[in-house]
């Protein structure tokens, strides 16, 4: 029991120098800018990624799955229909969408 109890103080008295020295971190102005562009550089990567994501997948249901023709997602993009008679849509992270026949919409003729 003591064994516990000097391991669990142990484990305390880590943590709080840890956070202790995390918390008295200054910022200089170097390192505000270069946080920014690190912050600017993820989110870039991030919707470079969900773009990529999309085209591949969008790609991969026109070839593997059929388009319904005349509707629409809610979104306004094509609704794919799987092997199984399911229907779905591809949102902008490349993730399928399954919908229900409520949410399927027609598609607006050009004039």
């Amino acid at each position: 029991m003591k064994k516990y109890l000097r391991s669990c103080a142990a484990m305390a008295m880590i943590t709080s120098v840890t956070f202790t020295v995390a918390a008295q971190e200054k910022k200089t102005e170097v390192g505000k800018a270069v946080q920014k562009t690190g912050n600017a550089i993820e989110k870039g990567a991030k919707s470079v990624g969900n773009k990529t994501a999309e085209v591949t997948v969008k790609g991969g249901a026109k070839v593997v799955d059929q388009t319904y023709k005349g509707k629409m997602a809610p979104d306004g993009s094509n609704v794919y229909i799987d092997g199984k008679n399911n229907k779905y849509y591809i949102n902008t992270k490349g993730a399928k969408v399954y919908l229900k026949a409520s949410q399927i919409r027609i598609r607006p003729t050009k004039q």
